[in-house]
């Protein structure tokens, strides 16, 4: 078989905030990408506004940097696990990946995660060892710690003699030792064209293309993104597109193009191992092949993890619906849902018996929030109900997902992480202490914890660690139904009329609990307004106004001092709300809502 000595395909994949987009930056950065006068945007792989502001890479994309005479094709993929639809997709198009483990933190779940997948694909890896200028780095440690998870894995001794750098992508350095002067990414870029096997033609002649992303332009419509793995791809083609339910339509390649440093630059042809962008092909899905017209050979399509969590999508029907929104009605959300699909490969969206619902069911909740954040954004307003967990029946068994839980925390915390986990039956299965004792030291313990008894559970861990602890999770496996789990001990403060909250009721409530509204918030009957100390539901009076008398004059209403009230995030509203509860989702709002609106007809205690 003939290689491709001028390409290499890899993909970079690290844990969420361990440095990789910084990487990508510097790469584009010292390869002569940019112009000299051209203005240079930080992060410039995470193009998206959510990507942006949270500071983590949600959708895998594409990029190239040229050292020497070789064209490096890089994909930058997602560091959450959640996420895994975009990292098995991606691992398709490449030859080789890029582990980037931060100096002090190591390994982590989604490290775990995105290098098992690598793996199991046969991928070599070259690792990187990143943020070595940090005061708590201890660089030596985390690389035993990287083949201990080799090990884990059961790479196979080709793998496991991978090649080590020590990196701060921050400024661009990367070495071959800790003692090298090395003031630039070049001993990087030189282990990369020397470890990353070039492509290698699947089949004589004969074309194949197998499409891994989707992609959207106003001017050319869909665009399918892929590798060729065999034969030549040229404009003007006559080609074959083998679709996933069996079929075959004829198609011509009208655009091609190829990604030159940050841009889509239109070619005339590409050869194998090139990772091209094909427009104007309509009905194009991921997975499908794109061959020769005669005698089309398809490849194998790409195959995903199952969903573990689900959700109902429904239209928005409190008092304020369309108030808000653009995009209100059954038939748009519904739309709007089925287009994710297309690409997003680890999404399922199915219909629901009534006319005004879909069951969404993806990964984990915070694919499901990005989903809903990215919707209402658009203009779009609904209402989801709480996570629940998928099961499945084997062997007469009900089994449930399981999720390995990491937990950095000092070690003053051990006990209340441990009494917090077992009440959700997390059962600890290791536990590291890298310090020496006082109390200061972080500790690292590991949980098997079914993925129910996880919803909900994130705001407590904060709480319960002071904001000092850091939580990963990993879907490990299937395992027996555990019964009965109570994720929330508290009521919902829940008012009882429509109006505006005003300080004065405010004000004679904040002993029964934690508000989630300040003064002048619209409210309506059966909307939740706060967390009830006790167990119960209660239903308050949150627009009642201070009576007026010749004894007392409006303005001693200055006196009034609120405790700060919680604004809830999308993520802790879908973490808070129990099973008789909604989220009501719209551009300008979130809200918190019974299922039953009506104060006298809702149960006023909880069913657990």
């Amino acid at each position: 078989m003939t290689e491709i000595d001028s390409i290499r395909n890899i993909a970079i994949i690290a844990h969420v905030d361990h440095g990789k987009t910084t990487l990508v930056d510097a790469m584009l950065k010292q390869s002569g990408t940019y112009r000299d006068n051209e203005r240079i945007i930080e992060r410039v792989m995470d193009s998206m506004d959510l990507e942006k502001e949270r500071g983590i890479t949600i959708m895998a994309k594409n990029t190239s940097v040229r050292y020497g005479g070789v064209k490096i094709n890089i994909v930058d993929t997602p560091g959450h696990s959640d996420f895994g639809g975009e990292v098995e997709r991606v691992l398709k198009m490449v030859d080789g990946v890029m582990l980037l483990v931060d100096a002090s933190e190591g390994p982590l779940p989604q490290t775990r995660f995105v290098l098992r997948k690598a793996l199991e694909q046969a991928l070599p890896a070259i690792v990187v060892v990143n943020k070595i200028d940090r005061s708590d780095a201890r660089p030596q440690e985390v690389v035993n710690e990287i083949y201990d998870l080799f090990i884990d894995l059961d790479a196979n001794e080709r793998q496991i003699e991978f090649p080590i750098l020590y990196a701060v992508s921050r400024d661009g350095i990367a070495k071959r030792s800790l003692e090298d002067c090395s003031q630039d990414l070049r001993p990087l870029f030189d282990e990369i064209v020397r470890s990353i096997p070039p492509p290698r033609a699947r089949m004589k002649d004969k074309l194949q293309l197998l499409v891994a992303n989707l992609d959207y332009d106003d001017y050319v419509g869909r665009i399918a993104i892929g590798r060729v793995f065999s034969g030549k791809i040229a404009v003007g083609d006559q080609v074959s597109v083998c679709k996933l339910d069996g079929s075959e339509m004829k198609t011509r390649i009208t655009q091609l193009y190829a990604f030159e440093g940050l841009k889509r630059a239109p070619i005339r042809e590409a050869g194998v191992g090139e990772i091209v962008a094909l427009a104007g092909i309509e009905g194009i899905y991921i997975g499908e092949t794109v061959s020769s017209l005669e005698d089309p050979a398809r490849l194998p399509p790409i195959t995903v993890d199952e969903p573990t969590i689900s959700m109902i999508f429904s239209v928005n029907n409190s008092p304020f619906a369309g108030r808000e929104g653009r995009y209100v009605t059954s038939r748009q959300v519904r739309d709007r849902l089925h287009k994710e699909t297309l690409g997003n490969v680890s999404i399922r969206v199915e219909d629901t018996e009534g006319s005004d619902g879909c069951k969404v069911s993806g990964r984990g909740e915070l694919q499901l929030a990005i989903l809903i954040e990215m919707m209402r954004r658009e203009g779009f307003e609904m209402q989801v109900s709480k996570p629940e967990v998928i099961t499945r029946e084997a062997g007469g068994k009900k089994l449930e997902p399981f999720e390995l839980v990491v937990v950095d925390a000092p070690e003053t915390f051990i006990g209340v992480i441990t009494e917090a986990l077992g009440r959700r039956k997390g059962q600890m299965t290791k536990m590291v202490n890298h310090g020496k004792g006082g109390g200061l030291n972080r500790v690292r313990m590991e949980f098997e914890v079914p993925t129910r008894g996880l919803i909900g559970f994130r705001s407590e861990f904060l709480t319960d660690t002071k904001g000092t602890g850091l939580l990963n999770t990993l879907f490990l496996r299937w395992g027996e139904w555990q019964g009965t789990i109570t994720n929330r001990m508290t009521g919902a403060l829940v008012s009882d009329r429509v109006g505006q909250a005003t300080p004065y009721a405010l004000y004679n409530l904040q002993e029964r609990g934690e508000l989630f509204i300040r003064p002048g918030t619209a409210v309506y009957e059966g909307m939740v307004v706060g967390e009830n100390a006790r167990e119960a539901d209660m239903d308050v009076n949150v627009v009642r106004e201070k009576k007026l008398t010749n004894m007392r004059a409006s303005g001693s209403d200055e006196a009034v001092r609120l405790i700060p009230y919680r604004e809830l995030s999308l993520e802790q509203a879908l973490e808070f709300i129990a099973d008789d509860e909604l989220v009501e989702v719209t551009p300008a709002a979130i809200r918190l809502r019974k299922r039953i609106l009506a104060a006298n007809v809702r149960p006023k205690r909880r069913e657990e």
